[in-house]
């Protein structure tokens, strides 16, 4: 006999179906369509014209040709994953208007909705070219992006204002770039043109070395040549910061020769440290090989004895044209600019240039040995103070250009942030030392540099390294259980940072109350007493573990009053220094929003900064590291 089914079980029995039909995947259009790199030539040469003339806006104007061979489907990429970015940083959001034509008449394209960087287009019959116009709509304020224009000054980047065909490695796309700037301006690259006015022809190349070679253009301009093959191509937003003596030109006239002296060899044919000085425009830090951008606040040259630290950008910039284009991970080289990257061997890349910086700026006499001693000291108590390696190992941080591309964090002392840029150079000191050991010092890091980063004199092509090579390197100088050591130092976890490269190399992590000369001089650090670094505006940091932190401070917090006054600077470190004799504790009047909470911290510790001092008798590994070759 049958039953009748109560009325959910009958709209459930009937609504099945239809939800496991809607529940079938779906095929995705495009999928799998966009064709692989080949290492094989394409037929013809891409025309790139710029117009970089609306300055007021931030505006660039874009028309590209792109040959093609046959009619049907066509793949056109935005570069997506660019080399020193380590990471998918392409700015996507700011092409604007494309629009595609040939013969005369417009193509449709479609953005591929699984890759966004690429655009589908159907090439009709007979077309031998693709007509391209877009826009370039740069950002006009920090929280949209770098600003890469001003009324004054340019930072021009090939990648953002251009397309370029799927199915080709980049080193096989000819390419030919024009580009007009404002009246009365100069421009610089390491890319050679031709200029009639303001309109500079760039000599015809292939999309990769396009890529690599940005232009830096302004107003107000110098060349300052520090050596046959070296210029230093200075912009700025005004003429008086242009204002550089002879001294501080020869001291980057040391450095060309201290990195040449210990490299051995030059990977290029020329080389541009494009220099801007600028309070507008994007600062940068950007390595190429041919050149690099180098973007630093007013006063680089005027105010010379203010900001030493500031001068560690162009050491450790041009020491990548060796260590990062030249000589480069095999996980970090790519065929293009869609096929992500790997940076297992960052802590090679950013991490050894990261030593090679601070040695050469002290070589050089860019920065004083005294102050690259703090610098040193400033890194190591930073790393040594740095809670987050207990659960982090130093080599996962080689993920965070993938997994926050230089984003703001709350807790970076817990979460850590690109830690294989100042523990790689921790690590690369452990090296030198243990080099200097166990050869009785006859052999030391530069025997690496000069065995590794070496080549063809004047070729800028790239050599890749795995981590074996890098091993074999070492060994090939002094044989050593490498292998572990750099195995541990990457690849787990530890209470302390490697600080023994130091200590062998006769220099010690100590902690004064005398300030140290490398630390900012804008904000108040307390970062290794209270566990607190404060800024202009308020909380930078609070250090995880900490006793500000065991007290509930957080970065939200504005502090009003310090026992019982208002806050100033002085007072708070004031507060600091008499803990020391007072079994009080430092009561701190906080602001959160419209709330106002106190907050008593136990600490009578003193004010502790970082030093390091030296333990060996005599000239120690690091002073003999540290001379001018």
């Amino acid at each position: 006999m049958n039953r009748a089914l109560p009325l959910a079980a009958l709209l459930l029995a009937t609504a099945a179906p239809a939800f496991a039909q809607n529940s079938a995947p779906q095929p995705v259009p495009f999928v799998d369509t966009i064709p692989a790199a080949r290492d094989v030539p394409y037929p013809g040469t891409l025309q790139l014209d710029i117009d970089a003339t609306d300055t007021q806006r931030g505006i660039f104007r874009v028309k590209q040709t792109i040959p093609v061979a046959k009619s049907g489907h066509m793949v056109l990429l935005y570069p997506k994953w660019l080399p020193g970015k380590h990471g998918p940083r392409g700015e996507i959001e700011k092409l604007a208007g494309l629009q595609i034509r040939a013969n005369g008449q417009r193509v449709e394209w479609k953005r591929d909705p699984v890759d966004v960087f690429a655009f589908h287009v159907e090439v009709p019959r007979g077309a031998r070219q693709l007509d391209l116009e877009f826009q370039f709509v740069s950002a006009t304020a920090p929280d949209q992006g770098r600003i890469v224009m001003t009324p004054e000054l340019i930072s021009l980047q090939f990648n953002s204002m251009s397309l370029y065909p799927a199915g080709y490695f980049t080193r096989q796309i000819p390419v030919q770039a024009r580009v007009k700037y404002p009246d009365g301006w100069s421009a610089a690259s390491g890319l050679p043109a031709n200029a009639v006015g303001s309109t500079y022809t760039y000599d015809k190349t292939n999309y990769e070395v396009l890529v690599d070679s940005p232009v830096l253009a302004g107003r107000y301009g110098r060349a300052f040549e520090l050596s046959p093959r070296v210029t230093l191509n200075v912009f700025a937003d005004s003429p008086e910061e242009l204002a550089a003596t002879p001294e501080q030109i020869d001291a980057h006239r040391r450095l060309v020769d201290q990195v040449v002296k210990t490299m051995g060899s030059q990977h290029y044919d020329h080389y541009h440290f494009l220099l801007s000085i600028s309070d507008e425009l994007g600062g940068i830090g950007l390595e190429h090989h041919r050149s690099s951008e180098d973007g630093v606040r007013p006063g680089y040259f005027t105010k010379w004895d203010e900001n030493p630290s500031g001068r560690n950008l162009l050491p450790h910039e041009f020491t990548h044209s060796w260590d990062g284009k030249y000589r480069r991970g095999a996980d970090l080289w790519a065929p293009d600019f869609r096929t992500p990257t790997i940076g297992s061997l960052l802590w090679v890349y950013e991490g050894q240039t990261q030593f090679w910086g601070y040695v050469f700026q002290a070589r050089s006499g860019l920065v004083s040995k005294d102050v690259t001693l703090d610098a040193y000291a400033a890194i190591m108590a930073s790393l040594d103070n740095r809670a987050g390696r207990t659960w982090r190992p130093m080599g996962d941080t080689t993920n965070d250009p993938v997994i926050t591309p230089r984003a703001p964090k709350g807790w970076v002392s817990w979460q850590r942030s690109e830690d294989y840029y100042n523990e790689g150079l921790l690590i690369w000191m452990e090296v030198d030392s243990i080099l200097r050991e166990q050869s009785k010092g006859t052999r030391s890091i530069d025997d690496f540099a000069r065995a590794f980063f070496q080549g063809r004199d004047g070729d800028y092509g790239e050599v890749v390294y795995t981590f074996d090579d890098v091993v074999r390197a070492l060994d090939a100088i002094q044989p050593y259980d490498w292998r572990s050591l750099l195995d541990k130092r990457v690849n787990h976890v530890s209470d302390r940072a490697p600080l023994a490269g130091f200590e062998r190399n006769g220099y010690k992590l100590v902690y004064t109350e005398e300030p140290n000369k490398a630390s900012s001089k804008t904000g108040v650090d307390l970062a290794y007493s209270l566990g607190l670094t404060l800024g202009p505006k308020g909380l930078v940091a609070v250090a995880w573990g900490s006793p500000a932190f065991d007290a509930g401070i957080d970065l939200g917090d504005e502090i009003v009053a310090v026992n019982g006054r208002g806050y100033t600077a002085d007072r708070i470190k004031a507060a600091v220094r008499d803990a020391r004799t007072d079994k009080e504790p430092i009561r701190l009047l906080l602001k959160s929003g419209d709330r106002f909470r106190e907050v008593a911290i136990d600490y009578h510790g003193g004010l502790r900064y970082p030093h390091l001092v030296k333990t060996a008798a005599g000239e120690a590994g690091l002073d003999k590291l540290l001379q001018p070759r």
